[in-house]
């Protein structure tokens, strides 16, 4: 293997054990606020200045797709975006929503909620996610639209009225497509949700001045929907944090420090995940801005144990599985992620993809129904090649595995982690990582 000049290269990479992870790290935005900030932007009356915002694929997607509705989105300078709000108007184009899943899901409920037409495409993965599930409650409001279950999916411009919607499966996605829509209804508009799940459009409609009232687990808009262009600072991303900080608790004399992390209760059961292993995690300088709880964090290295994860607190840590099954890979016993079903249909196949790279690095796992079972040890053998299916959270936690285990582990792309977090190997590398280019 010969070391890595450019981590940004494309093609496949691997991952070597290289010593304790020491330093302060700076974690780009948080990929959900970043959506969000910038279509509320676009819905509300005036001016939204963001900073902080998530420059990555996923995100400069919807600010293409919010510029082919007639949106005016501008970089100003290196951390600062405005969204002047106005009308929208159907694009004469089809919107390639590229990768991202939220573009296409928090899309289709703003535009319906507009009363405007489109048609919603994307690459090959997202074409294999489900989209149903958004579909059936905006149809159920008046919306008109083709599509089967995936993308493509075409919208027609609407006269939308209420909906009382109870969420089968929990999902930010799907209540915030509801939530957009009902702005373009004066009609009752009800969300419940029977296990909470992330709160980032809520809180935010809140903060422009829409009337969002909760009653123990439903969720309703008020009769005031008007949204004022305000100023948003976007704080980190606790699920790009995760790894980095998952990595420090893994990697034998480890410690690292990340500052302003979103630490909002629906962002943060991998933290409470790790401390019930036994994780050294402290959060520190705890502040809200904007309505949104931030603080730093700090983890060390230290020994840990395995658990069992019960299903209802998987929805505030659905993005880190991948990264805790390699925490717990290295934790004295067994550790069990109870309904983790949705796995199987996000970026790849999660489940499969875990269970197959443990396994080919020397790790025990298996798959019972919706439960992820790893059987942690000692010493991880590694030496797998991994399969990453393009999905960037794979992608990451298997590089990371690498960081701890006895041989290199090899990924066979890493140009999509580009979609969440564009400076994930560098900042690694920066902490004291390794990565090769396997000849």
């Amino acid at each position: 293997m010969t070391p890595v000049g450019s981590y940004r290269a494309a093609g496949r990479l691997a991952a070597r054990n290289a010593g304790p992870l020491q330093g302060d790290i700076s974690v780009p935005g948080d990929k959900s606020i970043s959506h969000r900030a910038l279509i509320l932007g676009a819905l509300a009356e005036g001016r939204t200045t963001v900073s902080g915002l998530l420059e990555s694929a996923d995100v400069l997607r919807t600010v293409a797709a919010l510029r082919q509705f007639g949106i005016d989105v501008r970089r100003e300078c290196a951390d600062r975006w405005s969204i002047e709000g106005r009308a929208w108007r159907t694009p004469s184009q089809a919107i390639d929503c590229g990768n991202s899943g939220t573009t296409a899901r928090l899309l289709m409920g703003a535009a319906a909620g507009q009363g405007v037409g489109v048609t919603l495409v994307g690459d090959s993965s997202l074409q294999s996610r489900p989209m149903r599930r958004v579909l059936d409650p905006l149809s159920s409001m008046g919306l008109d639209a083709d599509g089967s279950s995936s993308l493509p999916v075409t919208l027609r411009p609407s006269q939308l009225g209420g909906t009382a919607h109870r969420l089968a499966t929990p999902s930010a996605q799907v209540k915030s497509a509801i939530l957009l829509a009902g702005l373009g209804t004066s009609d009752r508009v009800e969300v419940e949700e029977p296990m909470s799940c992330r709160d980032h459009t809520e809180i935010m409609l809140a903060e422009m001045g829409c009337e969002v009232r909760r009653e123990g687990s439903t969720l309703s808009l008020g009769d005031r929907r008007r949204l004022s262009g305000t100023s948003i600072d976007v704080p980190a991303d606790p699920s790009s944090a995760a790894f980095p900080l998952i990595a420090a608790c893994v990697v034998p004399g480890s410690k690292v420090r990340a500052a302003g992390i979103s630490v909002n209760p629906t962002r943060t059961g991998w933290i409470e995940t790790m401390v019930e292993m036994g994780a050294r995690i402290s959060i520190t300088n705890r502040r809200t801005v904007n309505g949104e709880p931030r603080g730093d964090l700090i983890a060390e290295h230290g020994p840990l144990r395995g658990v069992t994860v019960p299903a209802e607190r998987i929805p505030s840590m659905v993005d880190e599985v991948p990264i805790l099954a390699i925490a717990a890979a290295c934790a004295a016993g067994r550790t069990i992620f109870e309904g983790v079903g949705e796995l199987r249909v996000k970026e790849s196949n999660r489940l499969d993809r875990m269970v197959t790279g443990l396994r080919a690095n020397g790790v025990d796992a298996h798959v019972d129904g919706d439960c992820l079972i790893v059987e942690g040890r000692d010493r991880i053998p590694g030496g797998g090649r991994i399969d990453t299916h393009g999905d960037h959270r794979i992608a990451m936690s298997f590089l990371v595995l690498g960081a701890v285990a006895e041989a290199p582990v090899e990924v066979d792309e890493v140009e999509m982690i580009e979609t969440s977090f564009p400076d994930f190997l560098d900042l690694m590398a920066a902490l004291g990582a390794r990565f090769d280019r396997p000849r």
